[in-house]
């Protein structure tokens, strides 16, 4: 085949760098903007933090096409900006910094009277540990990930001996391979032995599988003990922590979060006041001595020196640079104003006490319809930002539900019916909880038309188990 040269005219929609700018910033919660602005500043030596001190104003516009002569054959890609690539992904920003698990657990193993090579080795262990307290992976793999690491052949037993001193450390239960090992090993902690510890610990050594599966009547026959010996000792195993790791919260770990609101939301003799936390979160301006500086390039001709050419465009690149984020911050402001202030429009009587059952029906559409923003940027609004009331920190994401329609025609919120859900498990007999399909029929009965699969999806989203893992004795 003949190869051929020819031109192909075709139509693309790009975003442009701002635009970029602008969606990543929208997407950031009020902990991570403070990060970004300190990024931001850092990494652009025209923009500075604004701490108010001086009632300067911004400067005006500069135009460097001014100081630019048309005889200039400086290349154009000098003077674009390419602060976006087709790789760059969102970073996320930590929101609180401590000691990680890991590193607790190796100051531990520091007391320890292990050698140099066993330091390493139970190092590489603990390394392995991931933050919920678990060790997941096989030893054999562990220890060939070991040989070609560390260059120590080691065996599995060995490992398994390291472990064993990993098992004693604080939290207890750490190192644990899975939930059974994990609640021994707390169960092994406990210092006094009382008869309902006893039978706790037999219970998970030797009848997990049926305690899991809440086979009671089962237990108590085969253990020969009465209900209220069995009553206790399932008190004892609901006290232990099935995630070990989560209890060592002085590290920042993704299970204890710290949340800033975005929005502050004040309720008083009947009126709203709403405004942007904009507390810690720092405001960026042009520092003024770099737009002095270009204009000192200029001569009174109004042309540049050619050996200044090469620093003015490197600083017109920062200015403009510079300008695009304030910009962005500010439309990002604007964005999320307009937004809240929708959203508290259409949640106006919710708002007023916090009382779930008055939410309206709302999906990210009727947002969207009322602000004349598209969908996509309703949804990055409301997802991870939380606004500040007088009964408490709410999600937005949270306020969206979907409509169901009663008996009379009317529209409610699916909050309700999740609701009388929750009601309904919350007075239900332990001894013998309600089923899906008694559920359904209970909410029929109220003129909720709802199927048994969409009651199983709202009792997960409730974190409700089903039946047999309510049952109590």
């Amino acid at each position: 085949m003949a190869i051929k040269q020819k031109q192909v005219l075709s139509m693309q929609q790009k975003l442009s760098p701002q635009q970029i700018q602008m969606i990543r910033l929208l997407e950031l919660p009020a902990a991570q903007l403070e990060q970004r602005i300190k990024q931001e500043i850092e990494e652009n030596i025209v923009l500075e933090e604004d701490d108010h001190t001086s009632e300067e104003e911004q400067p005006q516009e500069i135009s460097m096409e001014d100081y630019l002569q048309e005889d200039d054959e400086t290349p154009a890609y000098k003077s674009r900006i390419n602060n976006f690539s087709k790789d760059d992904k969102p970073r996320q920003v930590p929101v609180v910094e401590g000691r990680t698990l890991q590193e607790y657990l190796i100051e531990q193993l520091g007391y320890r009277n292990l050698s140099e090579t066993d330091m390493r080795l139970a190092t590489f262990l603990v390394g392995s540990i991931e933050d919920d307290g678990y060790l997941r992976r096989d030893l054999e793999s562990i220890a060939d990930d070991i040989a070609f690491t560390l260059g120590i052949e080691v065996e599995p037993q060995h490992l398994e001996e390291l472990l064993r001193i990993i098992h004693e450390l604080e939290p207890a239960g750490v190192g644990a391979r899975n939930l059974q090992e994990c609640l021994l090993l707390q169960m092994d902690a406990q210092k006094t032995n009382t008869p309902a510890r006893v039978l706790a610990r037999k219970i998970l050594a030797s009848y997990f599988d049926d305690f899991v599966k809440k086979h009671y009547e089962k237990l108590m026959a085969r253990l020969r003990v009465s209900e209220q010996e069995f009553r206790e000792a399932i008190e004892e195993i609901k006290r232990l922590s099935p995630r070990p790791g989560n209890l060592y919260s002085e590290g920042g770990t993704d299970t204890t979060p710290y949340v800033i609101p975005d929005f502050i939301l004040d309720y008083q003799d009947g009126h709203f006041d709403l405004s942007l936390n904009s507390y810690n979160i720092p405001e960026a301006k042009i520092n003024h001595r770099y737009v002095d500086m270009i204009r000192g390039m200029v001569n009174s001709e109004g042309k540049v020196k050619e050996s200044d050419r090469e620093a003015l465009q490197f600083v017109k690149s920062k200015i403009d640079s510079a300008k695009w984020f304030i910009s962005a911050i500010k439309q990002r402001h604007d964005t999320l104003m307009s937004t809240m202030r929708a959203i508290l429009d259409y949640q106006r009587e919710y708002f007023k006490d916090g009382n779930k059952s008055k939410l309206r029906p709302m999906i990210l559409k009727d947002i969207a319809d009322r602000t004349g923003l598209d969908v996509s940027t309703i949804s990055r609004v409301v997802n991870s930002k939380y606004v500040q009331t007088h009964f408490g920190i709410i999600l937005l994401k949270s306020l969206f539900s979907e409509a169901m329609q009663t008996d009379s025609g009317e529209e409610v919120s699916s909050y309700e019916i999740k609701n009388i859900l929750q009601q309904c498990v919350d007075e239900e007999d332990k001894r013998h909880p309600l089923t899906d399909e008694t559920l359904m029929d209970i909410l029929n009965s109220k003129g909720y038309h709802i199927a048994r699969r969409t009651v199983a999806k709202y009792r997960e989203i409730l974190n409700i188990p089903v039946a047999r893992l309510r049952k109590q004795i």
